[in-house]
């Protein structure tokens, strides 16, 4: 749902109601400004939340322990992926 933000302003709670549904887009000028979203779909989008660092950030003892890590047993049946695959 896409709405002003003056629309938004007259009636907050009816859009809040309308957002534990779906987001509400809410625009200003013409350009969408702000989302309205439930608490819940909020919080499913922060457990996808990831932290993004540069690889001279690691400390050694990251280094070390990504160098030891092994890949688990269900993860070989991917290998074929790995390989060149010729027509």
């Amino acid at each position: 749902m896409k709405i002003t933000s003056t629309q938004f302003i007259k009636t907050p709670g009816a859009y809040q109601d309308e957002a534990q549904r779906e987001p509400v887009v809410i625009t200003k000028h013409d350009r969408e400004h702000t989302v309205l979203l439930s608490a819940r779909e909020y919080l499913r989008l922060k457990r996808r939340d990831r932290q993004v660092f540069r690889v001279g950030e690691l400390s050694e003892r990251d280094v070390a322990a990504i160098a030891a890590a092994e890949a688990p047993e269900e993860a070989a049946a991917f290998n074929d992926e790995l390989e060149d695959k010729k027509a």
